[in-house]
């Protein structure tokens, strides 16, 4: 819990299960104060919640707090256990998993970790001494955890949006054209500002282009962005503060520019779309950069650190991947080459492998 990166791979493994087991029963465990507070009940999955803060990296009097919640949402997260008796519980990251897994682990029910990232979350750390298997999405991150327990799976995600069919139509919505090439350009949901900053600079030259740009600033910065480029905007460039159907639409485009979140690499290898990469300077240790590098290594992406960003720098990238056709084949072939569009299913695998195991 606590980010999408790591509500989305659950939710997308629940729907997985639910629609080859009609026997299954889920109980999604969380924080009151986290997104998936939000997001799992309006998915229809019973929902329960502890108390538990994450670990300050500098010394701090807050982790005698966290110390004390967690032996806390430890007994809580027991009482749930000894409730609900699963057959497995799986934790997918973010702070909350710590009191949850550990207290299943250490009922002897059998437990998986899956991390999202190719750095490790220091959550998944310290689960990996006690769970029976850990699934992983980037090869990088293998040498953090016990060889023996860990399975590449890849993120659920993926095998979701791999499914999804190209729909040009869809376009229609958002006022292109949709016989033409198409960038979509976002910096995750909330927006990201040096990335507007950015695309500010360059409107008048993306007016002439013969690619158009569906761009989703965030809706922070939604009234700024408007209020900045003013009536600069042709019928080549569409700003939007925020699409639901986002998994939709990178199937449906020919190209993003995009910050490197695990949720975000998944979806755009399974889809095989090639991207602009603009790793986000404000995450732990840096994974964004190391997430993109596993991509841009194959030939899949281009990368652009954040402080490098400027609109030139954005329009020779998206000019060099739109305006040659065998660049963008290319770029195709390599990022479908690193995707694992079946990991829900080698996901659910792993799983009957735990159960019987045990």
């Amino acid at each position: 819990g606590g980010t999408g990166g790591h509500i989305y791979p659950a939710l997308a493994l629940i729907r997985y299960i639910q629609s080859i087991r009609q026997d299954v029963e889920i109980l999604y465990v969380g924080t009151e104060k986290g997104l998936e507070s939000q997001i799992v009940p309006k998915a229809n999955i019973p929902f329960k919640t502890i108390e538990i803060q994450g670990f300050k990296r500098s010394l701090s009097l807050d982790n005698i707090k966290t110390v004390t919640l967690f032996l806390k949402a430890i007994r809580r997260a027991k009482k749930l256990i000894q409730d609900f008796q699963p057959d497995v519980v799986i934790g997918t990251g973010g702070y909350v998993s710590a009191a949850v897994v550990y207290a299943g682990a250490k009922q002897g029910i059998p437990s998986i970790i899956h991390e999202q990232n190719s750095v490790a979350g220091i959550t998944n750390k310290f689960l990996a001494k006690y769970v029976d298997k850990i699934a992983i999405c980037f090869d990088d991150v293998a040498k953090e955890f016990p060889s023996h327990k860990v399975v590449k799976t890849g993120n659920p995600r993926a095998q979701e949006v791999a499914e999804l069919e190209k729909d040009p139509s869809l376009l229609k919505r958002y006022d292109l054209d949709p016989n033409k090439s198409t960038i979509l350009i976002f910096g995750g949901s909330r927006g990201a500002q040096n990335i507007n900053e950015a695309f500010k600079e360059i409107v008048d030259d993306l007016n002439k282009r013969p690619y158009q740009i569906l761009y989703v600033s965030g809706k922070i910065y939604y009234d700024d962005m408007k209020h900045s480029i003013g009536d600069k905007v042709s019928d080549n460039v569409k700003i939007y503060p925020y699409i639901d159907q986002m998994a939709e639409v990178l199937a449906t485009v020919d190209a993003t520019l995009a910050r490197s979140g695990a949720t975000t690499l998944a979806e755009i290898t399974a889809l095989g779309l090639p991207s602009i990469l603009i790793p986000s300077p404000n995450v732990t240790n840096d994974h964004q950069t190391k997430n993109a590098r596993s991509l841009t290594d194959a030939q899949g992406a281009i990368l652009i650190r954040d402080a490098d960003l400027t609109g030139e720098r954005m329009l020779q990238a998206m000019d060099e991947i739109l305006l040659d056709d065998k660049k963008l084949a290319s770029m195709k072939q390599s990022a479908l080459q690193q995707g694992v569009p079946d990991a829900s299913e080698r996901l659910y695998h792993l799983i009957e492998d735990v159960i019987a195991s045990h």
